[in-house]
């Protein structure tokens, strides 16, 4: 903020805290050069959400102290901080072959961003973007993303799954989609092997490959009540 700027804050400060105001000419004019030097790089307000009278206003509600140039400056930092945390850089305009004007481009978004007067640009969400056409279509013919083959290697290293996919294609109900009685599995999630010592207290819970079979029929009840 230039000097003009430094003053109306100063003015404003004054106005909620008389404490701040300086009556001899002598001392004002040290104030006015003292926050001016510790807030030239700080903005007085950004189109995006910054404002230093909201940060000085904030500060005398809840702070005795007295405000200081310091307690601008330093949410001011992290509201930098914060906007290039959220930033990601998109592809600049300029020819990649011209270092100097793509590494400017570069620099030049990321200042603004920093300094609020461009919004953060983030990573668009995946499900928002379209499906290909072709992948669709691929997806609806094999039914999974996952290949078969890739499907029956990964099989011995997930057991439950490959129980619950056996299960399901064979007609039989999906035991995984409702709760079990007896080891509290919730939905989804595999049966557990619970080992209880001596004095009442659980020794391991290991997952189980095929699930229990008061769960099993809780399935097959269900499945026969939507039928």
């Amino acid at each position: 903020m230039d000097r003009r700027e430094t003053a109306a804050l100063l003015a404003y400060i004054g106005r909620l805290d008389p404490r701040t105001i300086r009556t001899d000419q002598g001392e004002a004019r040290d104030q006015l050069a003292q926050w001016h030097e510790l807030l030239d790089e700080v903005p007085l307000a950004t189109p995006h959400g910054w404002d230093a009278c909201v940060i000085a206003r904030r500060h005398i509600r809840v702070s005795p102290y007295q405000i200081l140039p310091a307690d601008i400056a330093r949410p001011w930092e992290s509201y930098k901080r914060d906007r290039l945390h959220r930033h990601t850089d998109p592809t600049p305009s300029a020819d990649p072959d011209d270092q100097a004007a793509w590494t400017a481009e570069l620099v030049g978004t990321r200042r603004a961003v920093a300094t609020g007067s461009a919004q953060p640009v983030m990573y668009r969400k995946l499900a928002a973007s379209r499906v290909s056409p072709r992948l669709e279509a691929r997806l609806k013919e094999v039914g999974s993303c996952i290949p078969p083959e890739a499907r029956a290697a990964l099989a011995p290293f997930r057991r439950a799954r490959a129980a619950r996919e056996a299960a399901v294609a064979q007609g039989r109900p999906d035991a995984l989609s409702v709760r079990c009685d007896w080891c509290e599995a919730p939905v989804g999630e595999p049966c557990r092997r619970r080992r209880v010592d001596p004095d009442g207290f659980a020794r391991g819970s290991a997952p189980r490959a095929t699930p229990h079979h008061c769960r099993q029929d809780l399935a097959a009840a269900q499945q026969a009540a939507m039928a």
